[in-house]
């Protein structure tokens, strides 16, 4: 039994999103009837087709199979030679199994989109936005990034102000506008601005934003105060101008009579002794001992019983607290107070929050459908905790998520919530999280309806991935449960 095999051609390219074809002839040199059944493996087994898949040959002929190649157009596709190979099975002779080999390059793409969070920001000296910035190529990006805005009248520091973002993942730089103006008194002024992501050789992203600029003290204040001042001033100069001049007509009629000519003033007679009861009138009763005691001490008696009686008809239960992420990692950091601990619960749709776990453990139902809608996570021995969530979006055109609420942050020991638990809340697909830089490493997995677990990931601080994102961001998938670690 034996059998010649030839890919046409053995190595060739393909562009993500379309297709190429690579043709297999094989010829039957054995001297029986034999039939074959064909397999794509490898990495690119997913996007391969084989047509047909089998083939029946006499001995001495010569058939062709065409392996078709679709990658798709997303960062799943990595850029580069990746091998491939088919796998010839004999139906007669399975132990006589050929696997021819090939190559295939996937050619490189770039698609880069940028979001800020929240896209309006509104403060009196300074705001606080959030640039997310995705790569959705297959290949790695190194952008900068700048602001700018009309007039000049914001100015902006932004960290970090460069970032290289492997395909698939994304970048959170933080950004913080300050207006060269303080606005004292009056309305707030809208102030939009650009952050501008700028690539080599490539046309620049621009994010446009809003930065609402509050006064210190609104208008009516001011007016107010003017008026006041105003009626104040008045009042003094009328009553230094119209000063009424005050005298006494008795002081006067009184030095015209004469002190002189005035009687003396009469005595009093003196007040009478009060006189004694007679013997006929019958002196007031004594007080009785009951009286003496104080009658309002009955009364209080008689209060103090009702009151005890209601007392034991009253009893309330007392509630044990609920056990947040937060007292769950206190309780680590009394037990291990130089260490680095996260305890996180999550809160599922139709059964409310779960029990809080910590460091690697499984919060969650993995595999039961269940989608999540928020998440409490509380850290020890990192400073802080920061996240933002990714939620279904109803509207979407590029079965993306979007970002609706801004980043929440919380120190060691507090609790920090991202997302929501509205009745009518969307489901989660995901959530950014971070500590603070210099401080740990963030590292996650999260179970995605309908798939697996995904393979555990970590920020790297330092080089410009401060932020670990857990889960997915398309939008027809949810989590089901996460782990966390420190």
């Amino acid at each position: 039994m034996s059998l010649w095999t030839s890919l046409e051609p053995a190595s060739t390219t393909v562009d993500p999103g379309g297709s190429t074809t690579v043709r297999l002839r094989l010829r039957n040199t054995g001297d029986v009837v034999e039939e074959y059944r064909f397999e794509a493996v490898g990495s690119l087994a997913p996007w391969a087709v084989v047509e047909p898949r089998s083939l029946r040959l006499y001995p001495g002929t010569t058939g062709t199979v065409d392996l078709t190649f679709a990658p798709p157009r997303t960062s799943e596709a990595a850029a580069g030679p990746h091998p491939y190979a088919v796998r010839i099975t004999p139906t007669e002779h399975p132990e006589a199994t050929t696997v021819p080999e090939g190559n295939l390059t996937i050619t490189p793409f770039t698609e880069v989109r940028a979001e800020l969070v929240p896209p309006t920001v509104k403060g009196r000296l300074r705001g606080h936005p959030k640039l997310a910035v995705d790569n959705l190529g297959n290949t790695r990006v190194t952008a900068s990034l700048s602001g700018s805005d009309n007039g000049d009248q914001l100015s902006y520091d932004i960290h970090p102000s460069n970032v290289q973002i492997e395909p698939g993942r994304a970048a959170f730089v933080k950004t913080t506008l300050k207006p060269r103006q303080i606005i004292w008194f009056g309305s707030a002024e809208h102030r939009p601005y650009t952050l501008t992501v700028q690539r080599s050789g490539v046309t620049p992203l621009d994010v446009e934003g809003t930065y609402v600029q509050r006064g210190f003290l609104p208008r009516w204040l001011a007016v107010f105060l003017s008026v006041f001042m105003a009626l104040a001033i008045a009042f003094v100069m009328l009553w230094i101008t119209y000063k009424p001049e005050v005298r006494s007509v008795a002081t006067e009629r009184l030095q015209e009579a004469g002190a002189g000519t005035l009687p003396p003033p009469a005595l009093s007679p003196a007040p009478e002794a009060p006189k004694a009861p007679s013997a006929g009138v019958a002196a007031p009763p004594a007080a009785t001992e009951t009286q003496q005691a104080g009658g309002a001490g009955d009364g209080a008696g008689e209060g103090d019983g009702a009151g005890a009686e209601g007392g034991g008809s009253e009893e309330k239960e007392t509630k044990a607290p609920e056990r947040t992420a937060a007292i769950a990692v206190q309780q680590l950091a009394a037990q291990d107070p130089s260490g680095r601990h996260i305890c996180y619960r999550v809160y599922a749709a139709g059964q409310g929050w779960t029990d809080a776990v910590c460091d690697g453990e499984t919060a969650g139902t993995a595999g039961a459908g269940t989608p999540l809608k928020a998440v409490n996570i509380a850290v020890s021995g990192t400073k802080l905790t920061s996240g933002a969530p990714s939620v279904h979006n109803p509207a979407s055109t590029d079965g993306k998520g979007h970002r609706p609420a801004p980043w929440t942050d919380a120190a060691d020991g507090i609790d920090n919530y991202i997302g929501s638990t509205e009745e009518d809340a969307p489901d989660m697909l995901g959530f950014t999280v971070s500590v603070d830089r210099g401080a740990g490493t963030v590292c996650q997995s999260a179970y995605v309806h309908k798939d697996a677990w995904l393979s555990l990931a970590c920020d790297e601080p330092g080089t410009g991935y401060e932020f670990t994102y857990v889960g997915t961001q398309d939008n027809d998938s949810w989590i089901e449960a996460v782990k966390l670690t420190v």
